[in-house]
């Protein structure tokens, strides 16, 4: 539950700062003597929702580097880090993007992700423990699976949707936090301290609910990269890197901000709806029934 609980403090921070920002700068010409201009409200939500989201994505290179302690690797030392970047240029290649940086993160846990603003300015990065703990195969499917969360887009796109939902819930806790102001607290003169605190809370209130919607897409997601992975390396290597994480894995380690890119995790049922990635289980089923097709 703690990396639950992590994921959700980073989703939802982002939209605390720009309530907190939006009060002190005075952003709140939306709320009129005679009431809420729905539309100048909508507006605002829209700018700070996809602003904020979209901010996000531009510094997700430097705030995963810098999470997890990955070294991108500039010239390889040794024949691992060769093989790594040769791999991944190739995959790439053939994936039709542009050479994403390569680096590895200390972590006794086999993990791996990818993340960056761009099909062409992405990052993928591979732990110690996953170099330690798997065969060159079943690393060659790892990078394949991120190298399709690159080429699918999978970055952008859940920047789309939580800039979507980023819109939504500033919306809706304005809405109603200008409602509590003006009918619970009876404050006619403007937003009040009602209006502030309220609008705070409802924004972690429905960001922990928008959370929801998010890891949806996120396990529709992972599905869609393990098959890329397959076609990249093959079938039969991403199953074999499936199963070899079964029983290894504790998504806890990976940083919860980079826990929707990771290779693998897995959920207790009470998370289940907060979980970024389906279960191995069912990753490795869904990989088998494509086979057997």
């Amino acid at each position: 539950m703690k990396r639950v609980f992590l994921f959700l403090l980073t989703n939802v921070a982002v939209l605390v700062t720009l309530s907190i920002v939006a009060h002190l700068l005075g952003f709140n010409r939306f709320l009129t003597q005679q009431g809420v201009d729905f539309g100048a409200l909508l507006g605002f939500a829209a700018v700070f929702g996809f602003g904020g989201a979209f901010i996000s994505l531009a510094m997700s290179k430097f705030t995963a580097k810098h999470a997890v302690g990955a070294q991108v690797i500039e010239t390889p030392r040794n024949a691992t880090e060769s093989w790594l970047v040769d791999t991944v240029r190739r995959q790439a290649q053939a994936a039709g993007i542009g050479m994403p940086e390569v680096a590895i993160f200390s972590s006794p846990q086999p993990n791996a992700f990818a993340t960056g603003a761009s099909k062409n300015n992405a990052l993928v990065a591979v732990s110690t423990g996953l170099l330690q703990n798997m065969n060159q195969d079943e690393v060659e499917a790892v990078l394949a699976h991120e190298v399709s969360h690159i080429a699918n887009g999978d970055m952008v796109t859940l920047t789309l949707i939580q800039g979507v939902l980023n819109t939504f819930v500033l919306f809706l806790s304005r809405l109603i936090g200008n409602f509590i102001d003006r009918v619970i607290f009876k404050n006619e003169d403007g937003p009040g301290v009602g209006y502030f605190v309220s609008t705070i809370v409802l924004d972690i209130l429905f960001g922990v609910l928008a959370s929801i919607i998010v890891m949806w897409f996120s396990r529709q997601r992972e599905f869609r990269a393990d098959a890329g992975g397959a076609r990249l390396a093959g079938r039969h290597k991403m199953v074999a890197a499936l199963q070899r994480l079964q029983g290894q894995y504790d998504q806890s380690e990976m940083p919860a901000k980079l826990a929707a890119f990771g290779i693998s995790g897995k959920g207790s049922t009470l998370g289940r709806l907060f979980a970024s990635h389906p279960s191995l289980d069912e990753r490795i089923e869904r990989l088998m029934s494509r086979v057997e097709a």
